[in-house]
């Protein structure tokens, strides 16, 4: 069951629409007990997004840390469906796609800070590039850091294997064996890749469209893989575009409130894909 308050478009911010007006791109995030965090993000997000319009919409997994009064008193202008209690990642993703009306949909982690200009640069790459049917930014750690799985190769045997035995690191002038990470390409280089990462991805209409919205067998975990995956079979290319560039904290939301879950749900998800 879900609860959906809509916006009054009266209290709106300069450059943002209500929902029965065309926006550029769609922010679609699920939030689980993040309050604080999904703040930050917020703010970052209107502090540092300038060029398109665009809509907010927030799915909540049953928080009990009162994020819909502070969404109503902080952002207004946030649309948001509430779930009665935690349904994972995959299908509140979904709830906020298909309530979407962006000619591009952005998948974002609460716990991210938009840094400037990221989001404008990823819809302009998107717009130049046709054949691209979504995209990713170059995501950073705390202390500024590449977060290596922003860009992903193919998850192919011995690529999985040098990943998680550690023989990647070992051997770091290994194409074979750090194709899943591509770490030896420069971060700073646009690439075309298997895949991005969930935590901010920009997605082309079209593409949904074309494959359907994201595969809720995944509970959590790797759907974003599987619909890069899909998305390069129907024809698509994948992007990573470190001109955007965004800071992902990790694990600040239903997986630290739900340890053991994320832990299964993380496993089940990689024999899934």
């Amino acid at each position: 069951m879900e609860t959906n308050r809509a916006t009054d478009a009266a209290s709106l911010p300069a450059g943002i629409t209500n929902q029965l007006t065309a926006v550029d791109f769609s922010v679609c995030i699920v939030t689980y007990q993040a309050c604080e965090v999904l703040r930050e993000c917020l703010r970052s997000l209107y502090e540092n997004t300038h060029q398109f319009s665009f809509e907010v919409i927030v799915v909540d997994n049953g928080s009990d840390d009162r994020v819909d009064e502070m969404l109503a008193r902080e952002f207004p202008a946030v649309r948001l469906i509430q779930n009665q209690e935690n349904e994972g990642y995959t299908h509140p993703m979904n709830q906020a796609l298909r309530a979407s009306r962006g000619d591009f949909l952005l998948q974002l982690n609460p716990d991210t800070i938009v840094l400037p200009q990221a989001l404008d640069r990823l819809v302009t790459f998107l717009n130049s590039h046709p054949q691209a049917g979504l995209c990713g930014p170059k995501v950073l750690n705390r202390d500024g850091t590449l977060q290596k799985p922003c860009r992903r190769g193919e998850a192919r045997p011995l690529a999985v294997i040098g990943y998680f035995t550690g023989l990647a690191r070992l051997f770091p002038g290994s194409k074979r064996l750090n194709d899943y990470l591509l770490t030896y390409l420069d971060e700073d280089q646009t690439a075309e890749v298997a895949g991005v990462s969930g935590a901010c991805m920009l997605i082309r209409r079209e593409v949904v469209e074309q494959i359907g919205y994201l595969d809720e067998s995944f509970f959590a975990y790797q759907e974003d893989a599987d619909f890069c995956f899909r998305a390069r079979q129907a024809g698509w290319k994948v992007y990573y575009y470190p001109e955007a560039q965004i800071v992902h904290f990790g694990g600040q939301g239903g997986s630290r409130v739900e340890p053991y879950r994320a832990i299964l749900a993380w496993h089940r998800s990689y024999w899934l894909y």
